[in-house]
């Protein structure tokens, strides 16, 4: 498979803090990539330079054969990728079919029409059809965020970053919301996840890749991830989270 994020030699600083060191990394087409780690280490920082919202400091970022930069990368986020946050990140004063078909129409120059037929699809498959009339404040906090994703669905982008989509959520809104990124990861969307959820880590990643300081310190599939780890710093992190 070509691939379809490529990371090299990235940097991030904030003042002196020095977030990201040197990350190289490709990710496939259609591949599956779950990011786990300690909270400070960087993983969200990372897939945001993957998204342009933070700048990387040196080292670039190509999506598709094309590097970012500052003058393209709003063309190339409409073209290729959108983002589901940990805080849901809707309008409050748009209902949440307003909120679905905002970026196709004002961005993507689709239809009224066709906004509306896109949305209510893929509220749809995230199960709130019903609630497309409906205000943000209204709904509950799973709620949200499957309208969330289902926004990212909306601009048909070929890549979508999660950061940490699930933290913000009650325990038993978890499971509603990754059940529908469970179903996603079936198709052929390239999708790389920031998350603390293991379980759908060994169960939706083609990789898993552990980040601690900066840097990333393993990766693999699942399997060797969680079986037969071989950085200490990530058998330590493991021994912890999952016993």
């Amino acid at each position: 498979m070509p691939n379809m994020i490529e990371i090299r030699g990235l940097n991030k600083y904030f003042g002196d803090l020095h977030v990201l060191k040197d990350i190289d990394l490709t990710v496939e087409e259609g591949e599956k990539v779950v990011i786990i780690g300690p909270s400070g280490s960087g993983k969200s920082t990372l897939i945001r330079c993957v998204d342009y919202l933070e700048e990387p400091t040196s080292g670039e970022v190509v999506i598709d054969g094309t590097p970012l930069t500052k003058k393209n990368h709003l063309e190339m986020a409409r073209t290729y990728s959108s983002m589901v946050f940990q805080q849901f990140n809707l309008y409050p004063n748009m209902t949440v079919l307003g909120n679905l078909t905002l970026a196709p129409v004002k961005l993507q120059k689709k239809s009224k029409e066709e906004a509306v037929e896109v949305a209510m699809a893929a509220l749809t498959r995230v199960g709130l059809a019903h609630k497309a009339g409906e205000y943000p404040q209204n709904l509950s906090g799973g709620q949200q965020q499957r309208v969330a994703i289902a926004r990212a669905l909306c601009t048909k982008q070929p890549i979508i970053l999660f950061d940490e989509p699930t933290s913000a959520l009650d325990p038993e809104m978890v499971q509603e919301v990754l059940d529908v990124m469970i179903e996603l990861a079936r198709e052929n969307i390239t999708m790389i996840c920031v998350t603390h959820e293991m379980g759908f880590a060994r169960q939706v990643a083609d990789r898993v890749i552990f980040m601690d300081d900066g840097r990333i310190l393993e990766e693999g599939t699942p399997d060797h991830f969680f079986e037969n780890p071989q950085n200490p710093r990530c058998r330590d992190f493991l021994a912890k989270i999952l016993h």
